[in-house]
């Protein structure tokens, strides 16, 4: 799939979105290693912090139905300009593929990035101690 396809399927996501309190709508399209893509849209919440972001709302989706490998993600504003994911997102993303390819579109504008660019340090899970 192409980052055109890929942000299409993000843009169409992206009117789903529940963000009625920052109005800021945001949809993510994720492609799997297998060429399926797992789409996911923020959902927000009257307590913030349980707000959900669209890129981990498309890993969820893609790990509930079995993918933990992914090539691409898409991600889709409303804003001027191309928007990187935050840094939770960029972690969870991390998890599974440090050197994905970031793609977004605000405004008509695209641009991208490699994951290991905007996250060039992701946490690890300690080595453990004593041996």
């Amino acid at each position: 799939m192409d980052r055109d396809a890929l942000l299409a399927e993000a843009r169409a996501v992206r009117d789903r979105a529940y963000a009625p309190y920052s109005g800021f709508r945001v949809g993510a399209a994720l492609l799997g290693a297998s060429g399926r893509v797992y789409v996911g849209c923020n959902v927000e919440n009257a307590s913030f912090g349980l707000t959900i972001c669209a890129e981990r709302s498309a890993v969820v989706a893609a790990v509930a139905a079995g993918e933990t490998r992914f090539q691409a993600v898409a991600i889709v504003t409303d804003s001027e300009g191309p928007v990187a994911p935050c840094g939770a997102c960029r972690q969870v993303l991390a998890e599974f593929e440090p050197k994905l390819e970031v793609w977004s579109e605000g405004g008509g504008v695209q641009g991208g990035w490699r994951l290991d660019q905007l996250l060039p340090e992701p946490f690890r899970e300690l080595p453990e101690r004593g041996r």
